[in-house]
């Protein structure tokens, strides 16, 4: 590489996390500033034999209810944490985030199912996606939080809040089920900031790194990212703490709410990014791992035509994680495959496709030299 190329990727990393810091606290000043987090309890709630709660126009002592101060203070609890879940919901905004993902996500399906997915193409779109989902849109609702954010609540309130379960449902029955984790691929703001730098670092024909672009062992990545998700979980019921929330990397899209912790974080991961292909996915995100898991029965997925591919392994070659070689071969655990199409563009009897079914399994001796 030289240092014309090294410099010119800096000045584009540099400028690409400037136009999203800056124009994110723009744009989250423009929505009310608001932290679209649930306040944290100042102090416990004290319930004594003595006290009378208020029904409509009744007034009735404790003892009434046949509860336990423990049990009525169980249930008070649960009630203000419901009511301020709901109350730090921009509901307008998370609406018009769902509403913009359907339609953006559609249009990436038909793109990748009729092979107009290039290097240019696949760039804008990343772009886009970074700018309406992330900077244009905010932090949440994103994919992570729906899983993150729901274990965290149910750890320290034991409620389960309905809307973000629902959201849920939809990434991971819409955005995963029938198209093969299209949500990750293309719709999460954080993802596809790291995928954008990514590219940044390959060529222009989007088929190799420029700078030295690793591709680590799945064996090794779905490890680390499963033990991260049991401590965040054991750390979760056992100190009511969301360790995640500390390092939070969305929260890079309303910065006015980022420690030192989390600058530190976000910004070895983007560092990263230019040569790891999509580090906090595949190795940290909560999402990412379910995701990964739903999208082994994905109706829409990458598939192989044996009887058109040539075994030239240009597929495998272009593609910025393992993920095509194990799909190619079926010699392996597929790991988590962001259908970015790469694959598709590259292969020169357009012998891959995203399309319906399940995988074939390679002739014997296909790829035997």
């Amino acid at each position: 590489m030289s240092n014309t190329a090294g410099i010119k990727i800096a000045a584009v990393w540099v400028g690409l996390i400037l136009f999203v810091v800056v124009f994110s606290s723009l744009s989250m000043q423009l929505w009310g500033g608001a932290a679209e987090k649930a306040p944290t309890a100042v102090q416990p709630l004290v319930i004594q034999d003595t006290m009378t709660l208020r029904e409509e126009e009744l007034q009735q002592p404790i003892q009434s209810f046949k509860l336990s101060p423990a049990e009525i203070t169980e249930k008070v609890q649960k009630t203000v944490a419901f009511a301020a879940e709901e109350g730090s919901k921009n509901w307008i905004k998370i609406v018009t985030k769902l509403a913009l993902w359907v339609v953006f996500l559609v249009a990436v399906f038909f793109q990748l199912k009729n092979r107009r997915i290039t290097a240019p193409v696949r760039k804008a779109y990343l772009l886009a996606a970074v700018t309406l989902f992330g900077v244009i849109l905010g932090s949440d609702p994103n994919t992570m939080g729906t899983v993150k954010d729901a274990i965290v609540l149910f750890a320290k309130s034991r409620i389960i809040f309905p809307p973000r379960m629902i959201v849920l449902t939809a990434m991971l029955v819409g955005g995963t089920l029938l198209a093969n984790k299209l949500i990750c691929s293309w719709g999460c703001q954080f993802g596809t900031l790291q995928d954008l730098i990514f590219r940044f670092g390959r060529d222009a024909k989007d088929r190799k790194g420029v700078l030295p672009q690793w591709k680590i062992p799945f064996v090794v990545t779905n490890t680390i990212r499963m033990v991260f998700f049991a401590l965040f979980t054991v750390i979760a019921f056992a100190w009511a703490f969301d360790v995640v929330g500390v390092i939070d990397p969305f929260k890079i899209f309303n910065p006015a709410v980022l420690g030192t912790a989390g600058i530190v974080w976000i910004a070895l991961m983007l560092i990263a990014s230019l040569f790891v292909y999509r580090p906090w996915c595949h190795l940290f995100c909560p999402f990412g791992l379910i995701g990964w898991l739903v999208e082994k029965i994905s109706v829409y997925k990458i598939k192989v035509k044996y009887e058109t591919c040539v075994a030239c392994n240009a597929c495998a070659e272009a593609c910025p994680s393992t993920v095509m070689g194990a799909i190619l071969k079926r010699d392996k655990t597929i790991p988590d495959c962001f259908a970015c199409g790469t694959c598709i563009e590259v292969c020169p009897t357009q012998s891959i496709e995203f399309a319906s079914g399940k995988r074939d399994l390679p002739p014997a001796g296909k790829f035997d030299k």
